[in-house]
């Protein structure tokens, strides 16, 4: 067991106790890490060192990041309304509780949570935030988010609830839920995420009525590396997934995986069929596949297929939407049956198991270093990762170095799903990601036009107007961005030095030691001209003084 410590302005200074395993993760901009310093994992995610704001080629404060394009955006801001409520206060009482109250009552409507669920929410966070007893330094805003994260968790079911297996012969899973909620893709990305733990696994294509359905099976099949069992449309679904389940034995397969029908609660002709599937194969788990973007009528769906054909959980898709996100605080408290695996993206690997305690301190703009780490782990080998982490430290990162993390990164998934695993990173708006990950491109443009040499030494690049001009006319950039580029490895390096000093100078400072350590930003209002003409001037005056030394030196 080792401590995670967050510090940042969204952490409201919460430390939590957790397993994890040792890493080291480097992100987009070369400076990202989980490092492992004696007991004690810290994530420093300092303005000029985390993805987002290098990528852009400009500096943004920690703080600048105001709109969220997570899907409990709306959420997170009303809770932190209702925070900033109580700042100053000594003690919670029914008074001064009843206005943020209010504030979480209404983000929580707007979300889309059902009404019931509101209302035992609100009850219970009000009885225990009155006449709580206050720890010592900790402020009661801070007390009041401790108490909503704990009743976020339970709501939401409390502990992780893992998919079952049978303890002999293949674990069947019956996949059903409405059309167009994405059943057919999810199949896929089931069989790959079983793929994943060591378990091989089958399809089975029982929707008879979807034209090109057992198509798109078989190529996502094909896709993830499974096979797919399929009779055609002329084939009763249920002797389908009894030939599938037969075939499955035979091959000695591990996991079956059946993709059924789409249909409507109230079309009883096909909730029958669904029965019969479900009585032909007996399954271990049948799983209900629920559209997030439906709301708390997700909630009210999961409750009608239980009592129809009974289930034994929620798979919640389309979770990295900009919907209000009520399903995953409503599914388990009406229905009673727990949402197992979430979808965040249209990616195979975009499934994952539902963490009560992960999400609560997403919504709550803690972010989510655990999954952030075990994304990490999945792309990136352990040697890799400290040989990478060595070259930071010693500030000897190239190109190619940028190039390999940027590569890494892209694996984990989309620039704002991994902006919302980092804690105060979840506020950034869509057209940010967009620009940045627009910058990125052209960052790897310019240095796939270099020559490895040139990768590998940045110095031939600093000290060559000719091969700066080079770069730009075979990336089709200007000059001046080149010369950026190759600015802002050198600003980064210079940095590191700086950073690595002060640590070897005594104990490992904090965050806010380390950020103005690591200041060197020069400050104009964001998004003007003055501002980007003083960012140039500061990186080409960087790239200037590199050269001078050098001809002194030489």
């Amino acid at each position: 067991m080792e401590t995670l410590s967050l510090s940042s302005p969204a952490s409201h200074g919460f430390s939590w106790t957790r397993s994890t395993r040792s890493t080291s993760l480097s992100s987009r901009s070369a400076l990202v890490t989980v490092s492992s310093t004696r007991s004690t994992r810290s994530l420093l995610p300092s303005s000029q060192n985390t993805i987002f704001c290098k990528v852009q080629g400009r500096r943004v404060r920690w703080n600048r990041l105001k709109v969220r394009a997570e899907m409990f955006g709306q959420l997170t801001s009303g809770f932190e309304t209702a925070w900033n409520k109580l700042r100053g206060v000594d003690v919670l009482t029914k008074e001064n509780i009843a206005e943020p109250m209010r504030d979480i009552r209404r983000a929580l409507l707007e979300a889309d949570v059902s009404l019931p669920v509101v209302r035992r929410f609100v009850q219970s966070v009000t009885d225990r935030a009155i006449g709580a007893d206050l720890i010592r330094g900790v402020r009661p805003d801070q007390q009041l988010v401790k108490i909503v994260h704990d009743e976020l968790v339970q709501l939401m079911g409390g502990e992780v609830s893992d998919l079952v297996f049978a303890k002999s012969g293949p674990t069947v899973i019956l996949l059903a839920g409405l059309q167009g909620v994405g059943k057919t893709t999810v199949c896929a990305k089931l069989a790959f995420y079983l793929k994943k733990l060591g378990k091989s696994c089958m399809l089975v294509a029982c929707d008879v009525y979807r034209p090109a359905a057992i198509d798109q099976l078989k190529i996502l099949g094909e896709q993830v590396g499974v096979p797919v069992h399929s009779e055609g449309t002329n084939v009763k679904p249920s002797q389908i997934a009894r030939n599938g389940v037969e075939e499955a034995k035979k091959k000695n397969i591990d996991v079956i995986v059946i993709d059924t029908a789409g249909r409507l609660q109230i079309d009883k002709a096909m909730m029958d069929e669904l029965k019969e599937v479900k009585q032909a194969v007996n399954p271990t788990e049948a799983l209900l596949v629920v559209d997030a973007m439906t709301g708390q009528e997700a909630a009210a769906l999961v409750t009608t297929f239980n009592i129809e054909i009974g289930i034994t959980g929620a798979i919640l898709t389309k979770l990295d939407g900009d919907s209000r996100g009520g399903a995953a605080l409503s599914v388990k408290e009406v229905s009673g049956k727990p949402i197992k695996l979430v979808g965040r993206g249209e990616r195979m690997d975009d499934l994952e198991l539902f963490y009560p305690e992960r999400m609560a301190g997403r919504i709550l703009g803690m972010g989510d270093v655990l999954s952030l780490v075990e994304k990490a782990e999945e792309v990136m080998k352990k040697e890799d990762a400290e040989e990478m982490q060595k070259k930071i430290m010693s500030a000897n990162f190239d190109f190619n170095d940028f190039l390999k993390q940027t590569r890494m990164v892209a694996k984990m998934g989309s620039m704002s799903k991994i902006l919302g695993m980092i804690p105060g990173m979840s506020k950034v708006t869509p057209a940010q990601i967009r620009e940045a990950e627009k910058n990125l491109e052209f960052m790897e443009s310019m240095i796939n036009a270099m020559y490895p040499e040139e990768r590998e030494k940045p110095e031939l690049l600093a000290e060559s107007r000719e091969r700066r001009r080079r770069v730009a006319k075979e990336s089709g950039k200007t000059e001046q961005q080149v010369s950026q580029l190759v600015a802002q490895l050198f600003e980064m390096r210079a940095r590191m030095k700086k950073l690595m000093g002060v640590m070897q100078g005594g104990s490992i400072p904090a965050l806010s030691d380390l950020q103005e350590s690591l200041k060197t930003e020069i400050k104009a209002p964001p998004g003007t001209a003055r501002r980007k003409r003083r960012s140039a001037k500061s990186k080409g005056s960087i790239l200037e003084e590199f050269i001078a030394k050098r001809r002194a030196d030489s």
